[in-house]
């Protein structure tokens, strides 16, 4: 029984963290919801999404033929 409820647990584990076509590692969902057309490419070819979220940009997969790896919008201070 205890076996079977740490298998389970693992393929949830397995399953839970396999790799997404979106990952803001460290940005909000906001701060990366840039439309396509004005994203501003922040990585380079066959960048992963690993090394892209080091480099502190947000990372979509998910559509084609626009940059994967892009500047995430600023959050700006108010001043008062």
């Amino acid at each position: 029984m205890e076996a079977t409820v740490l298998w389970l647990l693992a393929v949830v584990l397995a399953l839970g963290s396999s790799s997404s076509s979106v990952q803001y590692v460290g940005l909000s969902e906001t701060q990366c919801a840039i439309p396509a057309k004005d994203r501003v490419d922040c990585g380079y070819p066959n960048v992963t999404p690993e090394q892209c979220n080091s480099r502190g940009c947000c990372f979509d997969s998910s559509i084609p033929e626009v940059p994967w790896c892009f500047k995430p919008l600023q959050q700006t201070e108010c001043v008062f």
